[in-house]
């Protein structure tokens, strides 16, 4: 079964007249997890987003399955215990997008310092301990260890040398987060979920006894309203769970996310270059952490955490974000000397951080299922704990929010416990719910513990079907087991002018097996061109929109539409507003 604009169709028309188990709002990461969970366990299952999916804070995050090691400080335990373990479930359902990559942590005797190269050794055993990194775990080559000041600095000659104490190697894995989404949509719709994008919930339905039965929902792309008819409805929208369960106006009484912003920037490994993931101290007191991460001949940087207030949909990278962060990696690498007009894209992103008042809102902390943080309004954004918060309005609305994109299978298996109990207590529907940590999600259908060898082999198939090495090498990597399919593809097809046939061959797969239908879709969440391929860029999106308008029959005025968001999606992740 394609996964396309055709299939669209035909699952709007079955979502409109078929009684669902479970119709899931949000299709980020979470949403994307319980989808794929639910399916798995046969129930009849709907999953919508108001946008692309992923095109959230799924798609902006710091690109890493990482447990956290700075929570150790705040005493997060049972965060990092649960996160640091999926990093290698991940890497097994997901073989082709998640890859081990030790960090660097480098040590400075200054004030307000994250850790000492006492603490950190403290931490990282604390951390691979949790981690089942010992006895006789394949892990165990990615065992902790320290390294000292004259190690450090020949890893990584630009380090700011004063007051450099030495470092600490940890392991963490590097990850695609959209195509992370996007692999567990497509394999909840290949198990039958109706899953829908462009699809926005406007009003939350009752029915007679006044119990949540389904949504209203609008479609973006032809306007078009109607009712989805659900037994359990799950808000699982990130940053925008607030508005959501506003839309329950029967239940809805306050306010329970405190979003904030992240910020990432980046610039060429000519101007700065770090041989491997490195993550240190801001150095300005503001209790954050930093990590610079090398990737596909680039570098980027980040984070910021400052509370947001503005377009949920749209958050900007402003000039204090920018100020911010090249302050901190110049005092790092002073040798950079980089300025904005170095920065050749960016991305910001919106954090569903959970703030519970203890004092007015006892009863919300004790229905937080899966570690909510328990914050008040005056507490720094960097202190907010990013565990997760699973709840049921007196209604029945399910709301699961929060969490770190390295945690969404756990947060997932909680959440369909509950439905599961739900459909069974109420409809006398039982369910039969599967192993998530055996699924492997679209893609992933090789040997996980040889993935770099078994990818290899699949780009050795689309060398072999006429592909540049380059071209088999990247689509295996961003498409698995399904590159094979692009492959075979290419040995029928011309390539289309401005683009490569490998790169035309995975544009077409995209548009009939990954939803992919504008050229921001492909060329910012698909793959990662607007953000890491800045040099090829302004070549690549001429081919893009030229093959997207054939195969869609887009007319001049669409087409039009189409090459301005796209210049403007452009224009922003290179901070064009910024530079003038």
């Amino acid at each position: 079964m394609t996964f396309s604009l055709a299939s669209r169709k035909d699952e709007i028309e079955r979502l409109k007249n078929e009684q669902l188990d479970l119709l899931v709002i949000g299709g980020g990461i979470t949403g994307a997890g319980v989808a794929l969970q639910a399916a798995a366990a046969k129930m009849k299952t709907g999953l919508i987003d108001m946008q692309d999916f992923g095109a959230g804070t799924s798609s902006r995050s710091t690109r890493l399955v990482h447990g956290g090691i700075r929570y150790l400080k705040t005493f997060d335990v049972q965060v990092v215990s649960d996160t640091v373990k999926e990093r290698a479930i991940i890497q097994h359902i997901a073989p082709h997008m998640t890859r081990p990559d030790p960090m660097m942590l480098p040590i400075y005797d200054e004030p307000d310092t994250t850790f000492t190269m006492f603490s950190v050794k403290v931490a990282m055993d604390l951390y691979d301990h949790l981690a089942g990194i010992e006895g006789d775990s394949p892990l165990k080559k990615y065992a902790n260890y320290t390294i000292d000041k004259k190690e450090a600095l020949r890893r990584e000659p630009q380090l700011n040398s004063q007051n450099l104490l030495g470092a600490g190697i940890y392991l963490d894995y590097q990850n695609n987060d959209s195509r992370l989404v996007l692999e567990n949509v497509k394999k909840a719709h290949e198990l039958g979920c109706l899953a829908v994008s462009h699809l926005k919930s406007v009003k939350i339905l009752h029915d007679r006894a006044k119990r949540v039965n389904g949504a209203r929902v609008h479609d973006n792309l032809t306007g078009e309203e109607f009712d989805i008819h659900a037994n359990v409805v799950i808000n699982t929208s990130g940053p925008w769970s607030d508005i959501v369960r506003q839309e329950d106006k029967a239940s809805y009484r306050k306010p329970r996310l405190r979003p904030t912003k992240g910020v990432h920037l980046v610039v060429d490994q000519t101007r700065l270059k770090v041989p491997q993931p490195t993550y240190f101290g801001s150095g300005t007191a503001d209790g954050r952490m930093i990590f610079t991460i090398p990737r596909e001949g680039k570098t980027y940087f980040g984070t910021t955490d400052t509370d947001f207030t503005g377009n949920l949909a749209d958050p900007k990278v402003e000039k204090g974000d920018v100020d911010y962060l090249l302050n901190i990696i110049n005092k790092k690498y002073p040798s950079a000397h980089l300025k904005i007009a170095d920065i050749e894209a960016s991305w910001a992103g919106v954090r569903p951080l959970i703030e519970v008042d203890v004092e007015k809102n006892q009863s919300a902390a004790a229905d937080a299922t899966t570690g909510a943080s328990v914050s008040d309004s005056t507490s720094a954004p960097s202190a907010v704990s990013r565990g997760s918060s699973l709840t049921q309005a007196e209604d029945g609305l399910i709301t699961l929010a929060g969490g770190k994109l390295t945690d969404y299978r756990i947060m997932a298996d909680g959440a369909i416990a509950k439905i599961r109990a739900v459909l069974k207590d109420r409809f006398n529907r039982d369910f039969t719910l599967q192993d998530s940590a055996t699924i492997k999600v679209t893609g992933g259908d090789f040997n996980s513990d040889n993935a770099e060898e078994e990818l290899a082999k699949i780009a050795d198939y689309g060398i072999a079907a006429g592909l540049t090495k380059d071209d088999a090498t990247e689509i295996a990597h961003l498409f698995g087991s399904e590159a094979v399919k692009i492959y075979d593809h290419a040995k029928e097809i011309e390539p289309e002018d401005g683009l490569s046939l490998g790169e035309t061959a995975a544009l077409d797969y995209s548009m009939a097996e990954e939803m992919t239908l504008t050229p921001v879709d492909y060329l910012l969440r698909r793959t990662y061109h607007i953000l890491f391929k800045n040099d090829t860029l302004d070549r690549v999106k001429v081919g893009v929109i030229n093959h997207m308008a054939k195969f869609y029959g887009w007319e001049r005025d669409k087409k039009d539409e189409y090459v301005h968001d796209l210049n403007q999606e452009i224009s922003e992740s290179r901070l064009e507003y910024l530079k003038k």
